[in-house]
């Protein structure tokens, strides 16, 4: 499972579904993680048409721009076809939010070649891989 954390981590366009209410949704604060990261985040939420003077696309399909990878912040129904429509735009990388995800939705990604991680939080990954960077990067400068 840490391979293809790492794997998805490597990738540099994220899209964030979810509510963007204000700044304590989790949808939210992963958007801006990902952006101090220096990672492109695309906000997807129906109703919404800014996030942080960003423009928010009302779905998947309206991103004018290539996904690497799309995080769902959204309950299960909700989720279930939020990632059809990333198998229809050619998105083969669903990153579910814990809470997002259920063994229907997890059997659908296995059966249409979309690489899924669940039960995980793309927030506490992208900190454990900082801090491995940071280990690894120390032991190359003390060499």
């Amino acid at each position: 499972m840490q391979k293809m954390i790492s794997n998805f981590l490597k990738e540099r366009n994220f899209a964030i579904v979810g509510s963007f209410k204000n700044e304590t949704k989790v949808a939210y604060r992963i958007f801006n993680n990902l952006i101090t990261r220096g990672y492109k985040v695309y906000p997807v939420n129906p109703t919404a048409r800014k996030v942080a003077g960003k423009p928010c696309y009302k779905n998947i399909s309206e991103i004018p721009f290539k996904i690497d990878v799309v995080n769902i912040v959204t309950p299960p129904s909700v989720t279930a076809n939020i990632v059809k429509e990333c198998r229809q735009k050619g998105i083969n990388k669903v990153w579910l939010q814990p809470g997002a995800e259920n063994q229907e939705i997890i059997e659908y990604c296995h059966n249409n070649n979309i690489t899924v991680i669940h039960t995980v939080c793309v927030m506490l990954e992208t900190l454990k891989e900082e801090k491995l960077f940071t280990r690894s990067h120390l032991k190359e400068t003390r060499k």
